[in-house]
């Protein structure tokens, strides 16, 4: 299992050096914005297009997703009242805290782990398409909610609508739903095309990753925007134990329960839900909060410090379980 684990910190770690020695020859802080932004409007577009277009939609009703389902939603609701109620966060910040504390690592992390543990990724294919369909739209939708003064309720309703329209991320996700439903057949060009494309979005995701953890020289807006996020040191360490807290042992814990004692399943399928809750939060939740110029600080601890604690519950997950 520890080999999943290998090519995250590799590629964390060359995204460090990258800005450490400015290998790209630009002011570094300048460099993860342009690659952020390409993550999120280009590449992770493009993934989850091709991604969705070949998926069964069908795959989502199943009783075992259901009880991974209510656990995500749960961990990332109690994360969300967590931040803006407990931490003082607006609802756009509490969306990165709800995000941090129950949106899974499903993709590069998730079906390596799946496949030495369970022997396949078909459980995590459904997880994938759960995390794309329902919980990303909500978190995105959330995220960009405005922080300016309050406005009416038509105008704040018309404002929630329109959000999803400008966004590439849920388009492309709308886009290749509609494809799979409609069982449109994309020409092969254009989907090894979006393929290569799309295959970048993780490791550009991780060295941009990395790139935030050198504290050299920042650019003056980015300075001044992360500014806004200083928090004294008593609140950010409680803030990030209590998000790792909910993904690595409150989520994986609830499902557990709801999969074993209220739905009833076979041991294999409690195993495979199990699992799946346990995995860290996704690096996503960095993307996404740099997209909005949101608390970056905070989404790359939760990543960071998520990850290196979901080693330890995974491997127990897997010794109690299988």
């Amino acid at each position: 299992m520890l080999n999943a684990f290998i090519p995250i910190w590799l590629l964390t770690a060359l995204g460090y050096l990258t800005a450490r020695f400015d290998l790209v020859g630009a002011v570094s802080a300048d460099v993860e914005a342009v690659l952020g932004r390409f993550v999120f409007r280009v590449a992770m577009p493009a993934s989850l297009f091709g991604m969705l277009a070949k998926a069964d939609l069908h795959a989502l009703a199943n009783t075992s997703i259901v009880a991974f389902g209510v656990s995500s939603l749960v961990a990332c609701g109690i994360g969300l009242v967590m931040g803006t109620r407990l931490f003082g966060r607006d609802v756009p910040n509490g969306a990165v805290v709800a995000m941090a504390s129950g949106y899974v690592n499903s993709a590069n992390l998730g079906i390596p782990v799946a496949v030495q543990v369970l022997g396949n990724a078909v459980f995590l294919s459904t997880v994938i398409l759960f995390n794309t369909v329902l919980v990303t739209p909500i978190v995105l939708t959330l995220m960009g909610l405005s922080d300016g003064p309050a406005p009416g309720l038509r105008q704040r309703l018309r404002g929630i609508a329109m959000l999803p329209v400008h966004n590439p991320i849920i388009i492309a996700s709308a886009f290749g739903a509609l494809v799979s439903a409609t069982h449109f057949h994309v020409p092969v060009d254009v989907s090894s095309a979006l393929s290569l494309l799309g295959g970048a979005a993780v490791p550009v995701a991780l060295i941009t990753l990395g790139m935030s953890l050198h504290g050299g020289k920042r650019a003056a807006p980015e300075a001044t925007n992360q500014a806004k996020f200083a928090r004294t040191r008593k609140s950010v360490v409680t803030e990030t134990i209590a998000s790792i807290t909910l993904k690595t042992a409150f989520q994986p814990v609830l499902a557990y329960v709801l999969a074993h004692y209220v739905l009833n399943l076979p041991a294999h399928d409690v195993l495979a839900v199990t699992l799946c809750a346990a995995l860290p939060t996704a690096q996503n939740v960095f993307i996404y909060a740099s997209e909005y110029a949101l608390d970056t600080t905070f989404a790359r601890n939760s990543v960071i410090f998520s990850t290196v604690a979901s080693m330890a519950g995974l491997w127990t997950v897997a010794a109690l379980l299988k």
